[in-house]
């Protein structure tokens, strides 16, 4: 009996043990945190998941199934054979096959196998083409290992041949045949309808009579007034009319509108294909399941670095990323075990505390709105006390954007302070603080527009005496149009100016101070400059989203704005490189761009409101 039993047991475990080599190492496989992220990664990804679990059913090595599976998915794969997740002898293999393939082929199915390679190694050219077209990525790679974080994917979306792209569709089909019309003095033919319209609306002569000064024309070029409000920068300039040239006709006005909703589709694209992009990344990498320890620890280290300088920050952005994850573990198993009495006085203090946020914001909100609707009075009125007075001009043309820029300088420091009692774990911290700044960022530019509104159109009222003859104000904006796309002109040369002169008189000196007086213990505590990716990124959204809310009604503000990038990308690579330290704040940096191209796209959506509004009300 007893030999009978230890013949069975050993039976059953020659059996448990050819079991485990058969669909051991491949349950294993399956239950791996890789494999659990293929819902995430695409139909393809999900075939290979598909493919191993039939082989761990079959009980038949994998390595055999390879070839033969990226056989059969040959026609639906566009990736070149160097690209395929597979070791190099499973890739010779592969090649072999497919040569022996092409070999037993003639005719029709031959000439469409060769096309089908052709067409996949000009993709592959083109794709290298574009890339190299990218000017900045070089930098920006730099930037990303200087800074331990992943800001090629964040900026990207500014620069490379996309804007170019934009850049195209605004001079190709509005400024230049506006141009080269005006240059060969074609034949206009006006579409007014002079019974439907009333004269008195079509006056618009903002060009001044007489001897200009030079100190007006220097007012005039930073305030959008003046000569440079007849030029091709702004909506009041070109005209209601169509162009006849044997037997060709050049709708001015639809090529204007049509140039500017597809300006718009174009950006709307193409956020839209970068936001998926980066959602299937931060679905896989956020997912609390697969480890974020191990993941560091067996995955975090980049072999591209070279330089000893790269290595040691790539050491402290590991270290500090793990201290954070456990000081954030402590903090949670902290709370965790909070008494309820506790766990409601720190949610009624945080109550408190956001109560005062929304205080802060709505009086920047206030200041912004009460700014510019004096500014555009002041401006308006022929009787105003600044008129002839070139610099009280022009500090109360410039006073909207004083204001804004204030507040965006003040109000997030505030936030930091107040985000540090509310004793959130350090990644929510650093979240609910972007969270804040873009939300007075975008909320102010839509107070700043909602200000315009209230003037153009009388508070809504048409019955209003100013507002009777023409549906809108125009005694004090003759054309309403222009007068917004000067607003988001001044906005943008303010911003542009104020990132100079922090650059300039701010860094610079920080960095110069902290370095000859180290022993100085304010300048100690002072410290250098950090660079944070975030708020850098942020600044530049809230430009982008200025060019789309004046795109209309501005149609070379694009073409500015990426003068303004290429000039302010130049002088942060110096002021990052030379005058300031890498960010401790990395641990959002990896997660980033998914949130920041969502803001990017509430920014687009906002400035779609005042370009439809002029299109159809």
């Amino acid at each position: 009996m007893a030999d009978d039993g230890e013949s069975g047991l050993s039976s059953r475990g020659d059996e448990t043990g050819s079991s485990l080599d058969h669909h051991g190492p491949l349950s294993l496989h399956l239950q791996l945190p890789s494999n659990q992220t293929l819902r995430y990664r695409g139909n393809k990804a999900a075939a290979w998941g598909q493919a191993w679990e039939e082989a761990s059913k079959d009980a038949v090595d994998p390595q055999e199934l390879v070839p033969e599976f990226v056989l059969r998915e040959e026609e639906k794969d566009s990736r070149p054979l160097k690209e395929l997740p597979l070791c190099l002898q499973e890739k010779r293999k592969l090649r072999a096959l497919q040569e022996q393939a092409t070999q037993r082929l003639n005719g029709w199915e031959l000439w469409r196998v060769e096309k089908r390679r052709m067409l996949q190694r000009l993709n592959s050219q083109v794709g290298a083409v574009i890339s190299d077209a990218e000017i900045w990525r070089s930098s920006l790679r730099n930037i990303e290992v200087w800074n331990r974080d992943p800001v090629l994917l964040q900026l990207s979306t500014f620069s490379g041949p996309d804007e170019f792209c934009r850049l195209l569709l605004v001079v190709g089909f509005v400024i230049a045949p506006n141009a080269t019309f005006e240059a060969l003095r074609l034949n206009w033919t006006s579409h007014l309808n002079g019974s439907l319209v009333n004269v008195s609306c079509l006056r618009y002569s903002p060009t001044p009579q007489g001897l200009v000064s030079y100190p007006s024309y220097v007012m005039d070029l930073l305030s959008g007034k003046g000569f440079i409000e007849q030029t091709y920068l702004f909506y009041g300039y070109y005209k209601n009319s169509a162009v006849n040239f044997v037997g060709f006709s050049y709708n001015i006005p639809l090529a204007y509108l049509l140039t500017a909703f597809f300006y718009l589709l174009f950006c709307l694209s193409l956020i839209v294909r970068r936001s998926v992009y980066c959602l299937k990344r931060s679905l896989v990498s956020e997912d609390a399941s697969l480890g974020s320890y191990s993941n560091k620890v067996f995955a975090g280290w980049d072999f591209g670095l070279m330089q000893q300088k790269m290595v040691q920050l790539r050491h402290k952005s590991i270290r500090y990323e793990l201290r954070m994850d456990l000081e954030e573990a402590a903090l949670r198993k902290h709370q965790a075990e909070q008494t309820t009495g506790q766990r409601v006085c720190l949610y009624t203090f945080r109550g408190l505390l956001n109560i005062l946020v929304l205080t802060l914001l709505g009086g920047a909100f206030y200041c912004i709105y009460r700014a510019t609707d004096y500014s555009q009075w002041l401006l308006g009125n022929s009787d105003s006390p600044v008129k002839g007075q070139y610099f009280l001009e022009l500090l109360v043309a410039y006073l909207p954007s004083a204001v804004i820029t204030t507040a965006n300088l003040i109000v997030p420091l505030i936030f930091e302070v107040i985000v540090r009692q509310e004793k959130y774990p350090l990644s929510f911290e650093i979240k609910i603080t972007l969270i804040r700044n873009v939300f007075l960022r975008l909320a102010s530019l839509v107070v700043v527009l909602f200000s315009l509104w209230t003037q153009i159109t009388c508070s809504g009222n048409p019955q209003n005496s100013d507002c009777l003859n023409c549906g809108y104000n125009n005694h004090l904006h003759p054309c309403w149009e222009t007068s917004v796309g000067q607003e988001m002109y001044k906005l943008m040369i303010f911003d542009l100016l104020i990132m100079l002169l922090v650059m300039l008189f701010v860094e610079f000196p920080r960095k110069m101070l902290v370095t000859s007086y180290p022993s100085c213990l304010f300048f100690k505590w002072w410290g250098q400059q950090e660079f944070l990716v975030p708020y850098n990124v942020l600044d530049l959204v809230y430009g982008q989203t200025l060019c789309w809310a004046g795109a209309l009604f501005c149609p070379l503000l694009p073409v500015l704005n990426t003068i303004k990038f290429i000039i302010v990308f130049y002088l942060k690579k110096v002021s990052i490189l030379g005058k300031t330290l890498p960010g401790k704040q990395t641990l959002l940096g990896r997660y980033s761009n998914f949130f920041f191209l969502l803001v990017l796209l509430l920014g687009l959506i906002i400035s779609c409101v005042p370009a439809l509004y002029s299109m159809f009300v």
